[in-house]
């Protein structure tokens, strides 16, 4: 039985606002998008994710949907979709659309009928109303409760403009049923579930223990059920062009692999992402470790873990290993506050070897937008033109996420870099000296990082031993990271301050970067042939 596209595939995240802008807006759009194709497809990618494109105030980047089932005028109509989809589907490309079920805008309908409504109303059971707030805090700052203008609160365990829906309310799952099936039928081959395990809270509601790490909001049993009904609804569609059903990938953000191991049932979803690799230090063991965590995940259950190095969450991953590697172990307001010495020269070396080490490993892989160019976190985004609520929630003392959601670079030495043709102000600003981080200067450099991924993920299609299976760590020094796979693969990463010495019989297939005669500098992955 051949296997489901969704278990070797690589899927490039595509952060619509920030891609590319052929209306002159500042905003990236899907005729942008589609003018770029030829890009992704050349990457050698099979799958794009598109972040909400949903109608928005744009509170929070898009995640604050007004109607689930539509195109935000700003990046296009329902027709630019659809051309879209038959762009990508005649390239061999996959799409995956983001849902956000968790909460929905401030200004989505039902919400503001909740606020007319007033006070034990049915409107206002499809949230979570209540006469005085409990202790939880929203993940953007502060408290997760907002007062009404007739005095009871709302839970928001985000923004404030981002009401969360009540579950446990008949409408909320009909809505998002109708939802999925929208855009199903409309050809996307699979669903992206933002923050998938906070869905269903505790129904009592009870004061979180903030010491702890598990909340009343997480993983509560009755999003089994939810997820089995989704995945049969997933389960029955296919599509023109593409066999087999549609995937479903989760949000979810676990400290306990046995606490995500049920939502990888094989009634359930069929991947999470891996998120490990986002928050471990460049040290060969804290990687293993990692690896293994997410092995033992796929080896214990139905589905799998796709490898994530960055995405729109996050510092870009440039910036996260040029640091101290002492701070990613924890949260400092040092990294909070963007403050942290970055040693770009060395993080990109590091990236680098980080991409060959993702894209060897069994299963599939995430690549998000601007990784492949290296892209470096904007760290000195002027306050008045931020946008992050965290920012504004934390009053400055968390710089929040702006910094990796930079509209790309595509050609030219000044801002916009070929990201619009007019000399437009984007919507968030681009520094200056990105001109040597543009894809064209990257495409005409053989050693650019843009090419070390297109070899990569050309080799990896070609190669057998690749993708979905299995793997065997052999034998290293505590400083090495070293792997097999069948048939006749091999993996060696020097994560130490001194070169390392390359089996005589293998026979070196790609590099991070070049090698000193048979020795792997420091910082340094390969790929071998065994």
């Amino acid at each position: 039985m051949t296997a489901p596209w969704w278990r070797d595939a690589v899927v490039y995240q595509v952060y619509l606002r920030s891609f590319a802008d052929t209306d002159g807006n500042g905003e990236g759009d899907f005729e942008g998008l589609r003018s770029r194709l030829f890009y992704l497809a050349s990457l050698g990618v099979d799958a794009i994710w598109l972040n909400p494109f949903y109608p928005s105030p744009m509170r929070d980047g898009g995640y604050d949907i007004v109607d689930y089932r539509d195109v935000d005028s700003r990046f296009g109509t329902m027709a630019d979709f659809q051309r879209l989809i038959d762009d990508t589907s005649s390239l061999g490309i996959r799409v995956i659309t983001d849902i956000v079920p968790n909460h929905c805008s401030s200004e989505h309908p039902w919400f503001r009928q909740a606020l007319v409504a007033g006070p034990g109303s049915p409107e206002r059971e499809r949230f979570i109303f209540r006469d005085a707030p409990n202790n939880w805090q929203s993940s953007f700052g502060g408290p997760a409760w907002t007062q009404a203008a007739d005095g009871q609160w709302y839970l928001h365990l985000f923004d404030a403009s981002q009401p969360d829906f009540n579950w446990r309310h008949h409408d909320v799952p009909v809505m998002f049923e109708e939802v999925l099936r929208f855009w199903l039928d409309r050809g996307v081959s699979g669903i992206r579930i933002d923050m998938a395990n906070t869905l269903f809270k505790d129904q009592h509601l009870p004061n979180q223990d903030l010491a702890s790490l598990v909340a009343p909001y997480y993983d509560q049993p009755e999003v089994h059920d939810l997820y089995r009904s989704w995945r049969r609804i997933l389960d029955s569609y296919g599509r023109d062009g593409f066999p087999g059903p549609r995937g479903a990938i989760g949000e979810i953000w676990f400290t306990n692999p046995d606490s995500a191991r049920p939502y990888l049932s094989e009634d359930e979803l069929p991947q999470l992402f891996n998120l490990r690799l986002l928050l471990t230090p460049w040290t060969a063991r804290e990687l293993r470790a990692a690896i293994d965590e997410g092995r033992w995940l796929t080896a214990h259950s139905s589905g799998s873990l796709p490898w994530v190095l960055g995405n729109h969450d996050i510092t870009r991953v440039v910036n996260r290993l040029g640091v101290n590697q002492d701070l990613i172990r924890q949260t400092t307001d040092e990294l909070r506050r963007g403050r942290a010495p970055v040693d770009l020269k060395l993080g990109t070396r590091r990236a680098r070897a980080a991409a060959l080490l993702a894209l060897a490993l069994p299963g599939s892989a995430y690549i998000y937008q601007g990784d492949e160019l290296g892209l470096p976190e904007h760290l000195n985004i002027p306050a008045g033109r931020r946008q992050d609520p965290t920012f504004y929630r934390t009053d400055g003392a968390a710089i929040g996420r702006d910094g990796c959601r930079i509209p790309m670079p595509w050609s030219g030495h000044v801002p916009p870099y070929g990201f619009t043709d007019n000399p437009v102000r984007t919507w968030l600003p681009q520094p200056s000296g990105w001109g040597q981080l543009t894809a064209t200067a990257q495409l005409a450099d053989p050693d650019s990082m843009l090419n070390l991924y297109r070899a990569a993920l050309r080799l990896r299609r070609e190669h057998p031993a690749l993708g979905d299976g299995e793997m065997t760590w052999t034998e290293a020094d505590e400083d090495q990271l070293a792997f097999t796979r069948d048939p006749g693969f091999g993996f060696l990463a020097n994560l130490g301050q001194k070169p390392i010495a390359i089996p005589a019989s293998s026979r070196i297939f790609l590099s991070s970067t070049p090698l000193e005669g048979r020795l792997l500098p420091p910082d340094t992955a390969a790929w071998l042939e065994q």
